[in-house]
């Protein structure tokens, strides 16, 4: 539901984004690394050239710049670009969508770690407990003043009496929906990945993870953090096999390249190096599945994401379609 938009409110909602995106530039590069996001200030990463306010400032800075160091002349990922860019639109869609209430904070303060957790996985397939721990608390806190939904009142509403429910505040019920959220979500994600590693013998997802969908649950409640769950499998399921069949499209054309240039030294019969082709190809596929570290916080955070924001209007959708 889009809100009554005040245009000034808006364009310093937007800034405040940006702000916070550079900001979170700084978590992304230095939390996975161990440093402080305190001190020292902002330098390239390249040549150590230390970065003026000037030349500091969210989007405006990249694009003067071009993209590159002004001492060294190195690129600048276009990942600050983007991520800076990012959060004031993430922000900026909160206040839209929820208007100026403690609900817009809530979602900008749970976009904001999503957004740096999600990134900071898909750059090195870690997950820094300095978000994940700090936003689990923030998400239980918040809960004691944004009501968070639950699942058992309305998919088994005998379960709690009405004169029961008027009898609990809603911060305290909220409260529980939050802790329950948090360890349903942890409860799930070490399960399965309890449940992978006895039977493939590898480890499927690592325990930040787990961390994050306790985060995730403390801010969603219980039913959107099912739902997350459900979204991240089936998304992480999608871009799985996509990936397994580019590397079998990849490998398979390279090697039917290689045996059309043996076949032409050593007059190896075409559908035999064809087929050969192939099953190499799938061997490459099946090994890519097997060993390629999956992002799993990049689904799991796009997913909890979109679940805050418009999961109530598709659960309730999927209830009437019943």
């Amino acid at each position: 539901m889009i809100q009554n938009v005040e245009p000034l409110i808006a364009v310093a909602v937007f800034a405040y984004g940006l702000c916070f995106g550079s900001f979170l530039n700084v978590c992304v590069y230095r939390l996975p690394r161990g440093k402080s996001v305190v001190a020292p200030r902002s330098a390239c990463p390249h040549c150590g050239d230390m970065i003026p306010l000037y030349h500091n400032l969210p989007v405006v800075s990249w694009l003067v710049l071009r993209g590159k160091c002004r001492a060294c002349k190195q690129p600048i990922s276009p990942r600050y670009l983007v991520i800076e860019l990012l959060t004031g639109l993430l922000f900026l869609g909160c206040y839209a969508h929820f208007g100026l209430t403690l609900a817009t904070l809530k979602c900008a303060v749970l976009g904001f770690l999503l957004l740096g957790l999600i990134f900071t996985d898909a750059e090195t397939k870690l997950l820094p407990d300095a978000m994940t721990l700090p936003g689990l608390a923030l998400g239980i806190a918040f809960s004691l003043v944004v009501p968070v939904n639950d699942l058992a009142s309305r998919i088994m509403p005998g379960l709690v009496s009405a004169a029961a429910r008027s009898q609990i505040s809603w911060r305290l019920w909220s409260l529980s929906d939050s802790l329950l959220g948090a360890a349903v979500g942890a409860s799930f994600l070490y399960g399965a990945a309890a449940i992978y590693l006895r039977a493939r013998g590898v480890e499927g997802m690592g325990f930040g993870d787990v961390k994050l969908m306790a985060m995730i649950g403390a801010f969603l409640g219980t039913r959107l953090t099912v739902l997350t769950i459900f979204a991240a499998s089936l998304a992480g399921s999608l871009f799985g096999l996509s990936t397994v069949l580019a590397v079998w499209i990849k490998r398979m054309r390279r090697n039917e390249a290689r045996a059309a240039a043996a076949r032409i030294s050593s007059g190896v019969s075409s559908d035999i190096s064809s087929t050969q082709a192939r099953h190499r190809a799938w061997r490459s596929a099946r090994l890519a599945l097997r060993y390629y570290e999956m992002p799993f916080g990049v689904f799991l955070g796009g997913m909890a994401l979109l679940s805050f924001v418009f999961g109530n209007q598709v659960l309730h959708w999927y209830w009437r379609a019943l």
